[in-house]
């Protein structure tokens, strides 16, 4: 089984974005195994999902409000790639399993958000 990491963050409020992310999670097909949070500003959310459905989950997240990484649009392009290459054969059956991280950044204090930045050389 594949394991893919997700990085994103949000604009929204977590209590807004966590309810409608997790049923476009599960309406996507995905089975979500772990909820929690990491810390006063970041959650996880573990899942599993079929080949076959990743097209979804990447427009899901991101119609609920999530932003993504470059390489983590990278990374689910690719997959959806496989997935077109694989339509009609098994394999597309495979089930992927994914750690979505959120970080929400209006619960961040702005200097905590400036500190991570990259320097400018």
């Amino acid at each position: 089984m594949q394991l893919l990491d997700i990085q994103s963050y949000s604009y929204d409020q977590r209590d807004a974005l966590l309810p409608l992310l997790s049923r476009t999670l599960i309406n996507c097909g995905g089975w979500v195994h772990d909820r929690r949070s990491i810390s006063a500003s970041s959650f996880e959310i573990a899942l599993e999902i079929e080949l076959r459905a990743i097209l979804d989950l990447y427009a899901g997240p991101i119609a609920s409000g999530l932003e993504l990484t470059r390489s983590n649009h990278l990374a689910l392009t690719d997959l959806c790639t496989c997935r077109k290459h694989l339509l009609g054969s098994s394999e597309v059956r495979q089930v992927v399993a994914i750690r979505l991280e959120i970080a929400f950044l209006q619960e961040q204090p702005l200097h905590t958000l400036l500190m991570t930045g990259s320097s400018i050389a």
